[in-house]
């Protein structure tokens, strides 16, 4: 099976279809955690570019494309899974507890390898292109908050944090329309956290887009809510302000312009989506984490034959969650959408919601609304979320 894979990652190169190949779970503690590869092109010849993760630290190397086959076959001897990503199908190879060699996917992959391959060609990145980001790293909130050194250097075990951020102000600019083009910015953040997003936020209202902005964090951390308004006040934000409170007691006297949420766990992504619409905020942007809600109370026999198995059932369930989130937002007159915030690799709780208030209430979004819970939850339909939202 090695040999099969092997087989399959040097055809999907070779006919440029390769997106990605990880190694993980390694046999040795204290060695690499992770290497990842993609293809790469510099001066009309391809190569492997390898990225090399060991405890906080990144290394990257690149190699020919022949060398490339060579070393990864020493790597699948050092790695309990290795993952083929490409834009046919995803192949994965993997070594069981009980020491058995396990291949996935193979068999699709080697059938669309075989048949035309017409836009299906991924591009190969250039060694010499940067991603242009809108934060550089040398902002001085991004060395305050630890993401980044006192030269702007962003640290290693924070890119992933990095390029979160900015991909979240990427979106932010695709809805910023839907704002007032004049006046103070009201910001809220709910369930704050450490308040990346909120100091992200502010600095590209400020700095990069010339906005005054009024921006509150909220948060249950005392610690941590102390921790930030130190932040706040060592870089100059002074328009951000912090409270320590539960975000059902967030201030009912202002309509915000934009309510945000990162990683709010579980059901406090449903609390800090029904604080949104109770403000009567014009848009939204909300990544959830850790659906357990919905898993724990579900009761629908069409869908017992994925939902019976506990790590099925998540999966299934975070999606529907998720659904029910937007439909719920649709039923309150907002346009809804969701995207990928950032590749997976960099973390799971990837899902951004995007809400934008359009309209009035909608009464058959409503009422599908609770006939979703109906068809999910049956009898406890009534009950879920009840006193939460």
């Amino acid at each position: 099976m090695k040999e099969k894979f092997l087989t399959l990652v040097r055809r999907a190169s070779a006919s440029e279809v390769m997106r990605k190949l990880v190694f993980s779970r390694p046999y040795v503690k204290g060695e690499e955690t992770k290497v990842s590869c993609r293809m790469v092109c510099h001066r009309s010849q391809r190569f492997f570019a390898l990225e090399y993760t060991k405890g906080d630290t990144v290394s990257q190397k690149n190699v020919k494309f022949e060398e490339g086959y060579v070393l990864f076959q020493s790597l699948m001897d050092k790695f309990g899974q290795a993952n083929l990503i490409t834009s046919l199908g995803d192949v994965e190879y993997k070594i069981s507890k009980s020491g058995k060699c396990v291949l996935l996917g193979d068999g699709a992959l080697e059938r669309k390898l075989s048949g035309d391959l017409t836009g299906f060609a991924v591009t190969p990145e250039g060694l010499e292109r940067k991603k242009n980001y809108i934060l550089k790293g040398d902002e001085p909130f991004l060395f305050v908050l630890g993401i980044s050194d006192k030269n702007g250097r962003v640290h290693d075990k924070k890119q992933g944090k990095f390029r979160q951020i900015n991909r979240f102000l990427e979106y932010f600019n695709q809805v910023y329309d839907a704002l007032p083009k004049e006046g103070v910015l009201t910001v809220y953040d709910l369930c704050s956290g450490k308040s990346y997003l909120s100091f992200a936020l502010y600095h590209h209202l400020t700095n990069n887009l010339h906005r005054e902005v009024n921006l509150l964090s909220i948060d249950l951390k005392a610690d941590v809510i102390r921790a930030c308004e130190g932040y706040a006040r060592e870089v100059g934000f002074h328009g951000m302000h912090f409270v320590c409170d539960d975000v059902k007691n967030t201030p009912k006297d202002v309509t915000p312009d934009l309510v945000i949420s990162l990683h709010a766990c579980d059901v406090a992504t449903d609390i800090v989506l029904s604080c949104a619409v109770q403000l009567n905020a014009k848009v939204i942007l909300s990544t959830p984490c850790c659906h357990r809600e919905l898993s724990r109370h579900i009761s629908c026999a069409p869908l017992a034959f994925a939902t019976r198995f506990g790590k099925l059932s998540d999966k299934v369930c975070e999606g529907l969650t998720d659904g029910l989130r937007l439909l719920y937002l649709e039923g309150y007159g907002y346009l809804v959408n969701a995207y990928e915030l950032v590749d997976a690799e960099d973390t799971p709780k990837n899902t951004l919601l995007v809400a934008i208030k359009k309209k009035a209430h909608d009464e058959k979004k409503k009422k599908e609304y609770q006939d979703a819970l109906t068809f999910l939850l049956g009898d406890g339909a009534s009950s879920y979320l009840n006193g939460m939202i």
